[in-house]
């Protein structure tokens, strides 16, 4: 098998609670606890939970946005480098950064509304070590904005002009300028429709084709987690409960979180989904956690391997 784009090894973040002045001493929100995950090549592998539970916080240490309190993570570039983005810095963090592209939930905000199209997609790509030239580069964007479904004469028209689809479009033809390996896609149809929702993904499924990308997919809703990804990490509290390829985790959810994000899922007509009875007495049903209370370590002890690629944290709410 291939080695891994990415490997994420015993991740971990906390930040600093800050209430004022009067803020507790030594209390900290617990982000991210004892990640691990890897993704291979050609893969998307997706990762989902309630707001809160850590996953958009473990996108950012992975593009160093965060420096992270413990653990690594390795990436490998197109050259075969590995960088240690733990520890990376200066020019050899940057050409990492330039191989790893995240695409925000909300295009609206991530794209200036002052700037034509062109200024939108050259901005970033003019001081990457890729950088062709003008000409070549503006070539490039156009080609980029047809395969996103685009016009390319829509280089010259600015964001406000493009429904959030659109929008979204333009955004991941902004990241695939950069000419990346790995693709971050942060809840990126959320805020979308449901009919644009599904252009959209297959949109992306297509393009990890013809690209040769790998994607780390972040989400909540499990219905498009288990569509567009290989594999699936479930997160709760900060950690990864459970993890399978899409089609096990669907048959065969075995954690108690896992089993209750699916049985919480809507469904018209009447037949429920296997488990939905089984919601009203969830441990889970209405609890919010305490983020500035860590996770005991007998909650998250031992992993059970089940056998293909299916793990689970034998954890004391199983």
């Amino acid at each position: 098998m291939a080695e891994p784009i990415l490997s994420v090894n015993g991740l971990s973040k906390r930040f600093k609670f800050d209430a004022g002045f009067f803020a507790p001493e030594d209390k900290y929100v617990y982000a991210v606890n004892n990640v691990s995950f890897t993704i291979n090549p050609g893969e998307i592998y997706g990762l989902v939970g309630e707001s809160g539970c850590g996953k958009t916080t473990t996108a950012r240490l992975i593009v160093r946005m965060y420096r992270p309190d413990e653990g690594s993570i390795l990436f490998t570039d197109a050259g075969g480098s590995r960088h240690e983005l733990e520890h990376s810095e200066g020019a050899a963090l940057k050409r990492a950064r330039e191989q790893i592209q995240y695409v925000f939930q909300d295009p609206a905000r991530s794209l200036n509304p002052r700037m034509t199209i062109g200024e939108v997609l050259l901005s970033g790509y003019r001081y990457a070590s890729t950088w062709p030239g003008k000409t070549q580069a503006t070539e490039e964007a156009r080609v980029l904005l047809s395969a996103v479904g685009l016009n390319p004469d829509d280089m010259y028209r600015r964001p406000p002009d493009f429904s959030g689809g659109q929008r979204q479009r333009i955004s991941i033809a902004r990241a695939l300028l950069m000419k990346p390996r790995l693709l971050i896609c942060d809840e990126v149809v959320s805020a979308l429709d449901v009919s644009i929702q599904s252009q959209i993904l297959n949109l992306l499924l297509k393009l990890k084709d013809e690209y040769h990308l790998s994607m780390l997919f972040i989400s909540h809703d499990l219905a498009v987690i288990t569509y567009i990804c290989d594999r699936v990490g479930v997160m709760y509290r900060g950690t990864i409960v459970e993890e399978a390829p899409s089609r096990t985790l669907i048959e065969n959810p075995c954690h108690a979180y896992t089993r209750y994000l699916y049985s919480s899922i809507p469904r018209l007509g009447g037949t429920p989904a296997a488990g939905q009875s089984a919601v009203q007495d969830s441990p889970y049903r209405g609890v919010r956690f305490d983020p500035t209370q860590k996770p005991a370590q007998a909650e998250f002890a031992a992993v059970k391997e089940l056998g293909d690629r299916h793990r689970v944290l034998d954890s004391l709410l199983l």
